[in-house]
């Protein structure tokens, strides 16, 4: 008879944990399937965010502490970094400025890991001094640029044609340091969509064999 309620308490004891295993995946599987919604302000502390960086470089990437005094930790950059990594397919980035080198690193770490990545970027900003562009450029990534005289102002970019970041933020060191500015990362297909027709749209029109460089009167 003991022997009986021994393995009855065992074999309820096991039912109780194999239950309590299958709630806390459950509950992981519910929050992975959760849509992303997330607001980012910024000025952003000051941070050290290249061990976020080296994680996302891969394996082969190098280990060693950064010497940096900057805190580690999470902050408005490292959150915007971590959702820009999140790329798997593609990312598309329509913005106005570009010199951020941090986030300007994690565009091309993502470039080298076969995302497909475009940039749409202003003409008259491309190429002040600390711009990324060239950077992204001489990496083999495809960038476009406007030839009007009003600015390309826009500041969005969609990562994997499901989760859209856009907001205030130029991707500027000056912005994410001591700008009043907000982000907002989003992922519903009713605000997708959208973007992402304003984006294919400028993408062609910007398209190099569109360029007009003689009137039609001086044919």
């Amino acid at each position: 008879m003991w022997a009986v309620d021994a393995q009855r308490r065992a074999g309820l004891a096991l039912a109780v944990a194999a239950a309590a295993a299958l709630a806390i995946t459950l509950a992981a599987w519910r929050r992975r399937q959760r849509p992303v919604r997330e607001v980012l302000f910024f000025p952003s502390r000051p941070s050290c965010t290249e061990e976020l960086l080296a994680e996302a470089a891969g394996p082969g990437a190098a280990a060693r502490p950064c010497p940096c005094p900057l805190p580690r930790g999470d902050c408005s950059l490292s959150r915007l970094l971590r959702r820009l990594l999140s790329a798997r397919r593609s990312l598309e980035i329509c913005l106005f400025a570009f010199s951020s080198p941090q986030l300007g690193r994690a565009v091309q770490l993502l470039h080298r890991r076969g995302v497909r990545v475009r940039v749409v970027t202003d003409a008259q900003y491309m190429g002040l001094q600390g711009s990324q562009i060239g950077r992204l450029r001489r990496a083999g990534i495809q960038v476009r640029h406007d030839r009007e005289n009003g600015y390309m102002h826009h500041k969005f970019a969609i990562v994997d044609r499901r989760m859209l970041i856009t907001g205030s933020l130029n991707w500027t060191t000056q912005a994410i340091q001591n700008n009043r500015e907000n982000v907002l990362v989003v992922e519903d297909a009713e605000y997708v969509k959208p973007f992402l027709d304003e984006f294919e749209r400028i993408w062609e029109e910007y398209n190099p064999i569109n360029y007009r460089f003689f009137s039609k009167d001086n044919k």
